[in-house]
């Protein structure tokens, strides 16, 4: 529904991943893994030992003291833990408390690794321009020492460890997971090693959130460097701080928020989602969701700026002959020119500007800049039409009302390319109107690309082309709507069902209530 899709949408219990894990594994296990024995927590109650999602307890942070700690992290204060660290920890399962136990476990040894580690991520955090947040996250682990990381659990599921000693115990999480890119990789395609093993011609982009970082810059590598194989390291990362939800924290275990599966049932389109959450992506500090944001989002930026531009140009290009251009995108006479029309070459010119910008926050992953990018050149466009008031240049000025319109038809075009990577569903319906393929698009390189057209506007859709039907692209929410979603999306998700279920029997009531009030009236008419 919100317009994601995949190649290869795979899972880490696929038989691939066994095979890939395992071959990882024996390739490291000589010179770089460790035994020891480590404390864990077992519930007696459960006779099992614990996951550590499967414990909570108090964070042991200074000035923290969250007591619904996880086991591998605090979703409070965000620092990373071992269950044994949290205070006072109990099974979440039977909410006893459980012991800690003694247990062999395998360690990858990182301080072995810490020169070739050191290297990778000094040379590739430059090259590949990663983020702030990854890099401080990084040098944090990094300043702290590194230390041999526990790569095993006393799990029932997961990866098998293919050794006799540990053949009642799994991979941790951390260690197999990041392996499953490459897994689900393979179950794509038979050639995943040129991929995976061919860092010459392919660059890695990863897209996370912070609390991940450390399992990516430094275990993950430390890995693949432990192979002394020729794998395609990762070049880039773009990390996200927190996206709050109005006066608290998202929380999926908790219920806190609103989620994909309530996003649905709102019956805002998912354009309207997709460009709210990448306008408010946290790519330098936590941002907080609220509904009248959304709100003013939705009415000033996409439905007052680029909804409007987009209609005013097609609808007026729509208009029959004498009030517009019946549908037909006009010729320019040989007399008129972009170039020499002053406003039209201004335009073009801040047009062009604006790509130049659009270009490099791409390529730097810097989506958030990169999208306001685009939409500036959307308010641009509705500063052109407005000062070069297409309307009295009709009656006035043919030519030249043909040159703005088909300048201004040139940018919904422009428009529409830009904001794919953003609200593809957006673009599917412009070229709709527009009347052209959706696999349209414009190339930016500048070895091949379109940006000689780019360079002219007025160029880009051909004269006599018979544009679609145009409608408005965005409804405007009103303060009523909002005010309903606040509440309704109010406290966890379970108090939402205690809400509904409480609701569901008021109306039940309600109905008994009026059945038997009709039954009643039926038995007085029947029997007078």
């Amino acid at each position: 529904w919100f317009n994601i899709s995949f190649d290869e949408f795979g899972r880490t219990s696929c038989p691939q991943q066994t095979e890939v894990c395992h071959a990882i594994f024996k390739s490291i296990y000589d010179k770089w893994l460790s035994e020891n024995t480590i404390q864990q927590l077992y519930c007696d109650s459960c006779e099992r030992f614990l996951a550590d999602r499967l414990v909570e307890g108090t964070c042991p942070t200074q000035g923290c003291k969250y007591d619904s700690a996880r086991g591998d992290q605090c979703e409070k204060c965000g620092k990373l833990l071992n269950p044994t660290e949290l205070k006072n920890p109990r099974c979440k399962v039977c909410e006893k408390p459980p012991r800690i136990r003694d247990t062999d476990h395998l360690f990858l040894e990182l301080p072995l690794l810490k020169d070739r580690l050191e290297k990778y991520i000094s040379e590739m955090s430059v090259v590949g321009g990663w983020s702030q947040n990854a890099i401080q996250t990084t040098n944090s682990w990094l300043r702290e020492g590194l230390r041999s990381r526990c790569i095993t659990r006393d799990l029932k599921w997961g990866v098998s460890v293919p050794h006799e000693k540990y053949s009642d115990k799994v991979f941790y999480v951390w260690f197999d997971a990041p392996i499953g890119y490459v897994s689900i990789t393979s179950c794509y395609t038979r050639d995943w090693e040129k991929w995976w093993k061919n860092p010459e011609n392919v660059e890695l982009y990863q897209f996370m959130g912070k609390d991940n970082v450390p399992f990516h810059t430094v275990m993950f590598p430390s890995t693949l460097l432990a192979t002394g194989e020729n794998w395609t390291l990762m070049k880039t990362i773009s990390v996200t701080e927190y996206l709050n939800y109005e006066a608290g924290k998202f929380s999926k275990s908790k219920g806190i928020g609103v989620f994909g599966n309530d996003v649905k049932d709102t019956n805002i389109p998912v354009e309207v989602w997709r460009y709210y959450l990448l306008t408010n992506r946290p790519e330098v500090s936590d941002t907080l969701f609220t509904w009248p944001d959304l709100q003013a989002k939705l009415n000033s930026e996409l439905l007052n700026n680029l909804g409007n531009f987009i209609h005013r140009v097609l609808s007026f290009i729509a208009k029959p002959a004498g009030r517009g251009y019946d549908s037909v995108i006009p010729s320019i006479p040989d007399d008129v020119s972009g170039e020499s029309h002053i406003q039209t070459k201004i335009f073009a010119d801040k047009v062009v500007a604006y790509i130049d910008q659009y270009i490099e926050a791409m390529e730097k992953v810097k989506l958030k800049q990169g999208l306001k990018t685009a939409m500036s050149i959307s308010s641009e466009g509705n500063a052109y039409l407005q000062e070069a008031e297409f309307w009295r240049l009709y009656k006035e000025n043919r030519p030249l009302c043909s040159l703005v319109m088909k300048t201004a038809v040139g940018i919904v075009y422009l428009l529409a390319c830009l904001l794919e990577p953003f609200i593809p569903s957006f673009t599917r319906e412009v070229f709709k109107q527009l009347n052209l393929p959706a696999v349209t698009h414009v190339s930016l390189c500048q070895d091949k690309g379109d940006i000689d057209r780019v360079k002219r506007p007025w160029d880009i859709i051909s004269a006599g082309h018979k544009i679609g039907t145009p409608e408005p692209l965005f409804r405007e929410l009103k303060d009523e709507e909002v005010e309903f979603y606040r509440k309704k999306f109010a406290g966890s998700q379970a108090d939402r069902t205690v809400r509904a279920e409480a609701e569901a029997e008021n109306v039940a009531g309600q109905l008994k209530k009026t059945k038997l009030s009709i039954i009643g009236k039926e038995e007085i008419s029947l029997n007078p």
